[in-house]
């Protein structure tokens, strides 16, 4: 489902997402970051993913369409490679929830904290 709205909030670092059922969704720049699906942070294969750190500054310079189906997000730390498809900024909407308390769970484990909101 392709999204009928993408604003891109750079002072508030967030894409807003609005799709045609009614959806509309704010998500954090890091939670982006943190959820690529590039290679780089997904890895080659299941269990292979590579937990991100210090994303929390993170920003997006640019949103670039990729054909009808995506956006390829270039973010402020060098990291460009991830192309995101209509149906998985849709899924990283819907479960925007579980899937950050899940990174922050991770972060928790390996040790790292999170810099304060500021």
């Amino acid at each position: 489902m392709k999204p009928t709205e993408i604003n891109l909030h750079q002072l508030l670092r967030i894409l807003e997402l609005s799709f045609a059922d009614g959806s509309n969704f704010k998500l954090p720049v890091e939670y982006l970051r943190v959820y690529s699906p590039s290679a780089e942070v997904q890895g080659h294969g299941p269990g292979q993913e590579v937990l991100q750190v210090g994303k929390e500054d993170v920003n997006i310079d640019s949103v670039e369409p990729v054909g009808h189906y995506a956006v390829k997000l270039a973010f402020d730390d060098n990291h460009d490679t991830g192309i995101y498809s209509w149906d998985y900024l849709y899924e990283l909407g819907i479960t925007y929830n579980e899937r950050w308390q899940h990174y922050l769970e991770r972060l928790e484990e390996a040790g790292h904290k999170r810099k304060p909101e500021s």
